[in-house]
């Protein structure tokens, strides 16, 4: 069975995050004053002077007459710059119980230092930890993560224990890209510097529309996951609907990953950064902006059209005379795949005067909402070109006797090869020992390695 998303689906979440960050609002509304004098009493006048300012003497006349105008105006400043912050410590204390003075436990994302970082997918890189007790400054976690759009950094702030699993995600969807495109001469690489892939994304390519939905996926399957395994505090097990088909003595229920939801948020969070953006209409950013949207939307309804249902058995030495059904994710292998075979057949696009999107070649028909669209053509990577993020193939290895793109005679492009004989160590002669080892040999042989040129 495959579950495709509707509008009513969308409408519900959108009503479900409203309603959340509303409710928020007034809360931390409501207890502003009596969070803010608590946060006073225990660490000091906001006008307080910072440490090593020098001090004046006590019945200084100059200092009585400009010290209620200073504090006013400093009571001003800091009270608009800490509104958010306040907030976020009145939150912790709804949901904890417990207000602290200047140090607050909370669980966190360690999150790595991504300088230049111009994109989310920057939460997937290196190692992300999330121990049980982290101490917390004054600075909010949200303004740490590099790569986030001002709407993501709010939704960052209103669901910090989403976080950690967008990372998740995105890391989730780069080793699946590297997968997929192991044997290209495009690889999926990922670099330092202002973007996770480089200046890739810097094009309308056909590879961007895959990292673009790819990225997407991950998110969906990460939060998705993350609801079933009781990890978010706003949302839990699937609440779909029972199949229509399915058998009548099976029973609906077990804990199923919340698809929706995990949809949803991906598209509230991964959207955010493009609905930001104003573009004159039918122009090449506003171009890019579309393709982006579009593709965004393939990736996650890939991740929603593969759901399907998992049941179980039950009964008397496993016969099996009933069952338990629940909706769960396919294998994310599964959407890289099937996204990779969108990959091949992506369409390239233009802007009508409508400000829609509409293949380039009249005789295609218009993509739907699972295809990949891109605007440019792809270079064809064969040599370093750092205007375009192309790595080239100097220096990757390659199959003599293949005939496909991992042929030596493709991926070095007509540049010749080097061959090298390597001595390669495995196990082998591996038998399994009651109870209960495996034991090994190991191995060693001469195997043949060409590289590019």
């Amino acid at each position: 069975m495959q579950a495709t998303p509707d509008s009513k689906d969308r409408l519900d979440l959108d009503s479900d995050l409203n309603q959340n960050r509303i409710g928020l609002f007034f809360s931390h509304t409501q207890l502003i004053h009596q969070g803010r004098t608590k946060l006073i009493a225990t660490q000091g006048p906001h006008w307080q002077r910072p440490p090593g300012s020098p001090q004046q003497a006590e019945g200084d006349p100059k200092e009585t007459l400009r010290r209620p105008k200073e504090r006013e105006r400093e009571r001003e400043t800091s009270d608009q710059s800490s509104l958010l912050e306040h907030s976020l410590e009145l939150e912790r204390d709804l949901r904890g119980g417990a207000m602290f003075s200047h140090l607050f436990l909370w669980p966190l994302l360690l999150v790595q230092d991504c300088v230049g970082a111009s994109e989310w997918w920057s939460l997937g890189m290196g190692p992300l930890q999330q121990p049980e007790v982290y101490v917390l400054g004054s600075k909010p976690l949200c303004h740490e993560v590099a790569g986030l759009s001002a709407g993501q950094r709010k939704l960052c702030h209103l669901y910090k224990d989403h976080v950690v699993h967008i990372g998740g995600g995105a890391r989730l969807a780069i080793q699946e890209c590297q997968r997929q495109f192991a044997h290209r001469r495009w690889n999926c690489s990922t670099v330092d510097g202002t973007a996770v892939f480089g200046k890739l994304t810097l094009t309308g390519s056909r590879e961007t529309a895959f990292v673009y939905a790819i990225s997407a996926a991950g998110v969906v399957h990460a939060v998705s996951r993350a609801c079933r395994e009781g990890e978010l505090t706003t949302c839990g097990c699937s609440r779909a609907a029972r199949p229509r088909d399915l058998h009548r003595d099976w029973l609906w229920g077990g804990c199923g990953d919340n698809i929706e939801y995990g949809y949803r948020f991906a598209r509230e969070f991964v959207d955010a950064r493009e609905r930001e953006k104003t573009h004159r209409r039918r122009s090449p950013q506003h171009a890019r902006k579309l393709m982006n949207l579009h593709n965004n939307e393939a990736g996650r309804r890939v991740v929603y059209g593969l759901a399907n249902v998992t049941c179980k058995c039950h009964g008397v030495s496993g016969s099996c005379s009933l069952k338990t059904c629940w909706l769960q994710l396919a294998d994310f292998r599964s959407v890289g795949t099937q996204l990779k075979e969108r990959y091949d057949l992506a369409k390239v696009v233009r802007v009508t005067r409508k400000g829609r999107l509409e293949p380039r070649n009249r005789k295609l028909s218009t993509p739907i909402s699972t295809d990949l669209v891109h605007l440019e053509s792809s270079p064809d990577y064969c040599s370093r070109n750092g205007s375009s993020g192309s790595l080239g193939t100097v220096g990757r290895e390659c199959h003599k006797r293949s005939a496909g793109m991992d042929g030596c005679q493709l991926m070095c492009c007509g540049r010749g090869y080097d061959h090298f004989k390597v001595t390669v160590t495995q196990r082998c002669n591996c038998k399994f020992h009651w109870c209960c080892y495996v034991k090994c040999h190991r191995c060693t042989s001469d195997v043949d390695q060409f590289v590019c040129k």
